[in-house]
């Protein structure tokens, strides 16, 4: 194939989606404990690192930003409905309407 100048033409070079994992000399794995089991890699946005013995995964982002993640609050969990057995009875409770506030 031969060299083009116009840029447009040029052959693409192909870059491999398969990144490189190395392993982290005296890194120490913050799940279990173990040394010299952690691996890191990178792609555009984040650095991950892994323990190849318990499974424990990390990212982090390379512009140094915080990850935005969501506390854990009642509003953000599933709702169980608990429905009254047949043993139980439901009450409501009714104000006084002969008791009037002046």
């Amino acid at each position: 194939m031969r060299y083009c100048a116009i840029p447009e033409f040029r052959p693409k070079m192909r870059v491999s989606a398969m990144s490189i994992k190395r392993f982290i000399a005296g890194a120490v794995c913050p799940r279990c404990g173990a040394m010299d089991r952690l691996r890191t890699w990178r792609d555009e946005e984040r650095e991950y690192r892994e323990c190849i013995d318990c499974g424990y995964e990390d990212a982090m982002r390379l512009d140094g930003s915080a990850e935005p993640e969501e506390l854990d609050t009642r509003v953000n969990q599933p709702v169980e409905q608990k429905l009254a057995s047949s043993d139980e009875q439901v009450i409501q409770f009714v104000a006084n309407p002969a008791t009037k506030k002046k």
